[in-house]
């Protein structure tokens, strides 16, 4: 008789120690990507920024699977495919660039702190991950702190970059758990080289339609930006972290991404000229607490199996009960 206690996906086993390493490895890169951002979208348009780092990591996808090849993704994984374009390709780089019209580096990085919950939700929804309730209430507190280091930051707010920046947070964390179920299957390079392959037919023309009447008087900065956040942010980063994702299951995972927004202040206050506080750094250690209890209550606890010979026993006296039940009858 089967258990009733059978996992949703019993092929896969988790591996948080290497899916920590690769996701460690992915949230640092992605840490750099707010702050570039922030520089890029001094010099460019957002939406030709969008635009041309989803192009350039595209035509860099297309290169790679080209040489790398590898099976095709089946028809049913189309649908999945379009959903992580739409998501991390021109969603998330979308929105955040458009926030950072309104609001700093510094205030728009704490957000990210909400990712580990947006990813988390969505691993439930969409790959059957089952945390531990202990594993919800350390994420809360993660993200708990993070929202108060938000409300405390100097500086000014914007209303319009706030919403931006929860909406694409929220875009986000769909596209992290619907790429990391896939990578299940079709390895994390691959689903992010086809998802850019996939939107490059429509990003490169917008690209292109959309570039700025003239390109002198831009600063290496900003092309630096570009090609951080175009190569890094669009497409290494995703191998790591879609990999960690797969090995060590979304909910656990994604809890390193509490840290973000401390390496990229870090890297602001490097690129940026912005300061670092003393509550920033506190706030941080009390972060990295909330990470490391997650990080024992992502699996679910073992569920006590009943031992063979008392199963067996239970099952023969059942059925001499059965057999008394029936003689009695007649």
């Amino acid at each position: 008789m089967p258990s009733r206690h059978r996992p949703l996906n019993p092929t896969h086993r988790p591996d948080l120690g290497r899916g920590w390493a690769c996701g460690a490895l992915g949230m640092a890169i992605f840490s750099g990507s707010l702050p570039a951002t922030r520089v890029a979208v001094g010099a460019f348009d957002p939406l030709f920024l969008t635009f041309a780092r989803a192009s350039l990591a595209g035509l860099v996808a297309v290169v790679l699977l080209a040489c790398l090849k590898g099976r095709r993704p089946r028809t049913d994984e189309l649908a999945s495919l379009g959903l992580v374009a739409t998501c991390v390709v021109v969603g998330f780089p979308l929105l955040t660039a458009m926030a950072l019209e309104h609001v700093s580096a510094a205030h728009s990085l704490v957000y990210i702190g909400l990712l580990p919950m947006a990813t988390a939700l969505f691993g439930v929804l969409r790959t059957g991950d089952r945390p531990r309730p202990a594993f919800w209430a350390c994420s809360l507190s993660g993200a708990a702190l993070v929202a108060g280091f938000a409300l405390g930051q100097p500086g000014s707010a914007s209303l319009t970059g706030d919403l931006l920046m929860l909406a694409a947070v929220t875009v986000c964390g769909l596209g992290y758990a619907e790429g990391a179920r896939l990578s299940r299957r079709l390895q994390g390079w691959r689903v992010i080289c086809w998802a850019l392959t996939l939107a490059l037919p429509l990003m490169l023309p917008l690209a292109v339609a959309s570039q700025p009447p003239t390109l002198q008087g831009i600063g290496s900065a900003a092309w630096w930006s570009l090609g951080y956040v175009s190569l890094f942010s669009m497409l290494i980063g995703f191998i790591f972290w879609y990999r960690g994702l797969a090995l060590g299951g979304v909910a656990a995972v994604g809890q390193l991404q509490l840290l973000q927004p401390f390496l990229g202040l870090g890297l602001a206050a490097w690129l940026l000229n912005e300061s670092i506080s003393v509550a920033m750094l506190a706030t941080c250690a009390a972060v990295v607490v909330c990470v490391a209890g997650a990080k024992r209550f992502a699996t679910p606890a073992p569920v006590p199996s009943i031992p063979t010979c008392q199963s067996d026993e239970a099952g023969i006296n059942g059925a001499a009960a059965q057999r008394k039940r029936r003689w009695a009858s007649r």
